[in-house]
């Protein structure tokens, strides 16, 4: 059983949202494959995570960096091809643009963030919510309260 979590996005666009949680995903040791629509939404997430605070410093490379087995957060653009397995040995798998991450395995915990302000984008999320819960996923549903914070809400 894989444990994923829902993150709906209400206050915060994903680039302010991210870093927070990436930054608790190293604390705890986690290594990260963070997956995306386009190879120009990883690139611009990539240039993103080395700029989005002057203070701050979250290791990481997209697959075109190469040397994957040492990136702790990974890039990947699911364009570029679906891996059977997380290329860094990641524990957690990031979903971003509504990516669903179907046939990689070896991963502990799906992180699905999505856009709660996108229609489309919610309609998806709570397909890929029936699939996994069909599937026997162990579920959870988190959602930005008014200040930004998380609270969980399934």
């Amino acid at each position: 059983m894989t444990e994923r979590r829902f993150y709906h996005l209400t206050r915060k666009t994903l680039e302010q949202t991210l870093p927070g949680l990436l930054e608790k995903s190293l604390e705890r040791g986690w290594r990260v494959l963070l997956l995306t629509g386009s190879p120009e939404r990883a690139e611009a997430l990539n240039q993103y995570l080395w700029t989005y605070k002057p203070d701050g410093f979250l290791p990481h490379g997209t697959a075109k960096d190469g040397h994957a087995e040492h990136q702790p957060i990974l890039i990947h653009a699911i364009s570029d091809g679906m891996p059977e397995r997380a290329p860094n040995g990641a524990y957690a798998l990031f979903l971003t643009d509504g990516v669903d991450g179907q046939g990689l395995s070896g991963v502990d915990l799906i992180c699905d963030l999505f856009d709660g302000n996108d229609p489309d984008a919610v309609a998806a999320a709570r397909d890929r919510w029936r699939q996994s819960k069909a599937g026997g996923d162990d579920l959870t549903y988190w959602q930005q309260n008014e200040r930004g914070g998380w609270e969980k809400k399934a």
